[in-house]
């Protein structure tokens, strides 16, 4: 049989709300669709909505600026508040210049404004919101993998997925914030290509490459489908994370 891999976007998932149950938001979405969960299948939702869920919303009307992020808000034409709050959300600025703000996230991921954004974001009360990152994307994975496990009976997988930009390309693609159930990190040195020489530097970001694909589905403007069913993947593992897909900063030749 032909190797093969789908990709399919649950419908009809709601607008999410803080305190909101992820897990069963998705399971009533595959219900819907006539859809169960196999052993091996892989969901990847994206962070807007676990970071919805979890209340992670700041208001920068209520953010008071410190001294540091008035002068960082000069050389990058950005908002003092959003760059105080990048500042709060980050352990080292990497790169600025006029526009950009390239941080490390307290998370270890190397992105643009810490991950903040405002867009999908619904106003209230006239302010202005944006939205941080999930607080734990592993840990949210863990558990939503258990909590699906419990409902469905199956063993599947979960990644948390986000859009980012890249050091050597134009646009952005999605990334794994986090990961459970998945080998994501597959290395495959010491094995053999074709002509049986042995791989020594292949490294696969597997939780990545899912990302990415699930991307395409979910889309970035007005889709309204952030969670993407992957079947036929055959990878999983009690051992995958996100965090083993973020570079140790010893070998990160930008940094």
């Amino acid at each position: 049989m032909p190797k093969r891999l789908s990709l399919f976007a649950l419908p009809g998932i709601p607008l999410v709300e803080p305190g909101d149950d992820l897990c069963e938001l998705i399971g009533a979405s595959l219900e819907r669709a006539g859809e169960g969960l196999l052993d091996g299948d892989v969901l990847v939702i994206a962070q807007k909505i676990v970071s919805k869920a979890e209340g992670r919303y700041v208001d920068l009307n209520t953010v008071e600026p410190s001294p540091r992020a008035l002068e960082l808000a000069a050389k990058t034409d950005k908002d003092p508040r959003l760059v105080e709050l990048i500042l709060s959300e980050s352990n080292e600025i990497v790169r600025h210049r006029p526009g950009v703000l390239i941080v490390a996230h307290r998370l270890g991921f190397v992105l643009a404004n810490a991950g903040i954004d405002s867009s999908n974001v619904a106003p209230q009360n006239d302010g202005q919101r944006v939205l941080l990152l999930p607080r734990d994307p592993d840990g949210t994975c863990a558990r939503l993998r258990t909590e699906l496990r419990a409902r469905f009976n199956k063993n599947v997988a979960i990644v948390i997925n986000d859009s980012v930009g890249r050091a050597w390309r134009v646009g952005t693609v999605g990334i794994a914030l986090g990961a459970a159930g998945l080998e994501s990190v597959v290395d495959l040195r010491g094995q053999s290509d074709l002509y049986g020489r042995k791989l020594a530097v292949s490294i696969v970001g597997l939780g990545d490459e899912l990302a990415a694909a699930a991307t395409i589905l979910q889309g970035e403007g007005d889709e309204g489908l952030p969670v993407v069913l992957v079947r036929g993947l055959e990878r999983s593992s009690d051992q995958g994370s996100g965090a083993t897909l973020v570079r140790n900063e010893a070998e990160d030749l930008f940094r």
